[in-house]
């Protein structure tokens, strides 16, 4: 009777391939064991029908940059450990290949304001990273605020200009009502607690704040708490 053996040694075996080539066919998701594809090269198997998808190539994985819609509450670690198969959005799934592999060495980038939801960005892709450490002073946010309190259009006006609170000046920003209860508050690289100090000082109170754009790129109609790769034509 034979004994169940890793399916990146059986592959080798089956192909007179390498073992790195046989763990790159398996984690970039051509391999089938009975017809279900399995990435992990210590996946035992024991006389089931192993086969390659048409296609496989023995190449590592292209990184990847997900962006999650973030229910407020959560620390990075948790939304991190939120994206998952299931949670990739319904509506972006066509034309892309989801694989275990896109979830590990995951780096957040341009965190959210604590308390926010919305728009969060990681990514594996230090191309990225580099860009938006780069930029990240000269990127735009967009909020859309939940707000308690009345401010006129030229109170608004007068944060385009900047304006001083605490003998502090605040960032500029791009103000306007969405509608009577939320604001859209347009900034670059808000730091922790300015977007509170830009509300407070229209004698604003914030019920709650969701990020929908980091520069170029926006968050789409993507449901709360699933995520979607960041598309090939999108740059921040």
């Amino acid at each position: 009777m034979s004994e169940p053996v890793r399916l990146s040694k059986h592959l080798i075996e089956q192909l007179g391939c390498s073992r790195r080539e046989a763990e790159l066919y398996i984690e970039g998701g051509w391999v089938t064991v009975d017809g279900v594809v399995i990435e992990q090269p210590q996946f035992k198997v024991d006389g089931q029908r192993v086969e390659l998808l048409p296609g496989a190539r023995a190449e590592t994985l292209e990184p990847v940059t997900l962006l999650l819609n973030q229910p407020a509450g959560l620390d990075i670690e948790a939304a991190r450990a939120c994206m998952n198969m299931a949670t990739l959005s319904e509506a972006h799934r066509e034309g892309v290949r989801p694989l275990h592999g896109h979830f590990s060495r995951l780096t957040c980038i341009a965190p959210l304001e604590r308390g926010a939801s919305g728009l969060q960005v990681f990514t594996q892709d230090w191309r990225v990273s580099r860009k938006i450490d780069a930029d990240l002073r000269r990127l735009e946010q967009e909020y859309i605020i939940e707000v308690s309190g009345q401010a006129t259009p030229q109170a608004l006006e007068r944060l385009a200009r900047g304006v001083m609170r605490n003998d502090r000046e605040l960032p500029k920003a791009k103000a306007s009502w969405q509608n009577e209860t939320h604001l859209r508050l347009a900034l670059k690289n808000p730091q922790p607690g300015q977007i509170s100090e830009l509300c407070a000082s229209l004698r604003l109170q914030i019920v709650g704040m969701r990020r929908i754009r980091v520069g170029g790129v926006s968050m789409g109609k993507l449901p709360l708490a699933q995520w979607r790769y960041l598309g090939a034509s999108e740059r921040f």
